[in-house]
């Protein structure tokens, strides 16, 4: 059914359980998986006053640890499971898009939430962004919360009404 699996990772908590979910689905499906991170530059404010020097090495930070969350990720698949990775340096949403068609991906693989829920507060979620514009279907996971999932620890708010229901979109816009 899939032969060419995009999984999107930033590190946190849901992007290991999407990982987890992709791996298995590329084993099951013998297809390759192609690990997506993009460099997460600081806020422009956190540039202003700042000297040059400084600016140069909050970009190598960012580069650095975008390298290395998507290293990670690519040693946790097992060698049975084709990969490849794919580090960009543009903003996220539009990037990670955009890697859809260049890839030629049939399935996007990613968390719920990222790192930066502040972030995703000012800027608007990754995840929903790609639901919203992927021509592809697009699988959302939720990483476990102290051994329940997230959506079923008491009352949903409006964050997990709305993540729960990005999947079945998803697979609406399939057919």
């Amino acid at each position: 059914m899939f032969r060419n699996i995009l999984v999107a990772v930033d590190g946190s908590a849901d992007a290991q359980q999407a990982l987890a979910q992709a791996i298995d689905l590329a084993r099951s499906e013998n297809a390759r998986l192609t690990l997506f991170s993009a460099v997460t530059a600081p806020p422009s404010v956190a540039y202003v006053g700042v000297s040059g020097d400084v600016t140069a090495n909050l970009i190598r930070e960012a580069e650095a640890e975008a390298d290395a969350v998507l290293r990670t990720a690519v040693e946790r698949v097992p060698d049975d499971v084709s990969v490849v990775s794919v580090l960009s340096g543009e903003p996220v949403r539009p990037a990670l898009v955009s890697q859809i068609a260049a890839g030629e991906h049939d399935l996007v693989v990613m968390g719920s939430r990222g790192r930066g829920a502040l972030r995703s507060v000012l800027l608007g979620s990754v995840s929903h962004y790609v639901l919203n514009h992927s021509p592809v279907p697009v699988l959302i996971v939720h990483a476990e919360r102290d051994g329940a999932p997230e959506s079923s620890a008491g009352a949903p708010d409006e964050r997990h009404a709305a993540d729960a229901a990005l999947p079945l979109d998803a697979l609406a816009r399939e057919g």
